[in-house]
């Protein structure tokens, strides 16, 4: 089952929703223009607001839609938790988290699909609006924090990246300071963290040219 959640989560992740709609409506290559990425602001920048509007919504989708197809094939019988005292004096995890560490894996595998897609020889986008309707299904609140977050310092910078990696570093904390105890538990925090270090990573050009400043503000 975790094989699965795995497989089918990096899939979904892995549709190039911004590469496809303007290949369709516009029959052009996203990548050859501005940065190369294929995610919506890049598809903003072919002159097309509406393919950017529809490539954010449909890549925030796929990132929701991994964890809530992983969470229901945990709770629809499709496997079985068991909780019982380990032989070295440990416990396993409560079935809620067991559920909620394979969401979180679900959410980094989509994440993971969005950044490496099989389709575009593993080269896609940064898995901002990927890794934002996953945990916008695992950790709501902690999420709704983050996006304010990201608006508040891209209407002061006009900067995309900017406002990304800000959002980024600091989900983690937000997540601990405002879920669950299911949510906090050290599994879980792990690979929440390691998908925003992924999300930061993958912004190190941004990072460059903001430092040196010639980084694009967005209009």
């Amino acid at each position: 089952m975790t094989l699965i959640i795995v497989a089918v989560s990096y899939l979904l992740g892995s549709i190039p929703f911004g590469y496809l709609l303007v290949r369709i409506f516009r029959g052009e290559d996203v990548r050859q223009t501005g940065s190369g990425n294929i995610g919506a602001t890049n598809v903003a920048r072919t002159g097309s607001r509406g393919l950017a509007i529809a490539t954010l919504l449909l890549d925030g989708l796929k990132g929701y839609a991994a964890v809530v197809l992983a969470m229901w094939l945990l709770h629809s019988g499709h496997i079985a938790v068991q909780v019982s005292d380990q032989p070295d004096g440990h416990t396993s995890l409560f079935p809620a988290q067991q559920a909620i560490l394979m969401a979180a894996l679900a959410a980094l595998c989509a994440l993971l699909g969005h950044m490496f897609p099989v389709w575009l020889r593993f080269k896609g986008g940064k898995g901002v609006a990927t890794a934002a309707g996953a945990f916008v299904a695992l950790a709501p609140r902690a999420m709704l924090i983050a996006l304010v977050l990201f608006a508040i310092v891209f209407a002061l910078t006009r900067y995309v990246s900017l406002g990304s990696i800000v959002a980024a570093a600091a989900f983690p904390f937000f997540v601990w300071w405002l879920s669950p105890a299911e949510l906090r538990t050290g599994p879980i925090f792990l690979v929440i963290g390691a998908s925003g270090l992924l999300i930061i990573a993958r912004h190190k050009d941004n990072i460059r040219r903001l430092l040196s400043g010639t980084e694009n503000r967005f209009r």
